[in-house]
């Protein structure tokens, strides 16, 4: 399949709702994300029903792993017998859990992707200095996050789009960025703080834009993926 910069994030809460969705994308983005609401409510089986609708698929399992590296290593071993593309880790879990993620993703044939997430976008400076007693920027401790997270064998980040450009300035270019926070323009917010829009995301060196609600809660999925598309190479094209 072409290379295409779009993973949907499935923001759905049945096996059934996920493969109408997949059928209608087939072949217009590049990735579907299966997050903690749908894999709790439709099971271990969405797996095997996402690519039965989409065989060409490629499923981020967006897991957040979060635990002691033995228990994390246990995890990632289950979740990537299910031929998963990518998964991912809090890189706040640190680096031996992040190592025996990435050491327990290594077993699979093929290797899927290990992503470790560095500050949810639902934050911003004040939630990190008041709520968690961080005392860097919100950029900043993703940046320390990210290079932690490359240190510990990480093949990427998931990040916001703000701190796509300095993070390939301190991890280097092939280090995988993917953002959420991502909304077209004129789109709503919803619960995100620190957003752009897919073009300029791309633009600034994101390999993978997640979008969820501008493109499930369409009344044309499909047409809504081409015109995000058609936006991101409008500008890359600039």
């Amino acid at each position: 399949m072409q290379y295409n910069p779009i993973i949907v994030a499935l923001d759905v809460t049945s096996a059934d709702a996920a493969k109408s969705l997949v059928t209608q994308l087939s072949g217009t983005v590049g990735a579907y994300k299966v997050g903690l609401e749908l894999f709790n409510s439709a099971g271990l089986d969405i797996f095997r029903v996402l690519k039965e609708a989409d065989p060409g698929a490629q499923i981020f399992y967006d897991a957040k792993f979060h635990d002691i590296p033995n228990t994390v290593a246990g995890a990632v071993r289950a979740a990537v017998a299910n031929g998963i593309w990518m998964v991912n880790v809090h890189a706040s879990g640190g680096r031996a859990m992040m190592a025996a993620a990435v050491q327990a993703a290594s077993k699979a044939d093929p290797k899927p992707l290990v992503i470790a997430v560095t500050i949810l976008t639902s934050l911003d400076d004040s939630d990190l200095k008041n709520d968690l007693g961080v005392n860097r920027t919100a950029a900043a401790q993703v940046v320390a996050l990210a290079k932690l997270a490359k240190d510990s064998g990480c093949d990427g980040v998931v990040c916001s789009p703000h701190e796509i450009e300095a993070i390939k300035q301190a991890c280097g270019t092939e280090f995988m960025v993917i953002t959420p926070g991502v909304r077209p323009a004129g789109a709503a917010l919803g619960d995100q703080k620190r957003v752009l829009t897919p073009g300029e995301a791309v633009s600034r060196g994101a390999d993978y834009i997640v979008v969820g609600r501008p493109i499930t809660a369409s009344e044309s999925p499909a047409e809504s993926a081409r015109q995000i598309l058609a936006e991101i190479q409008q500008s890359i094209a600039k």
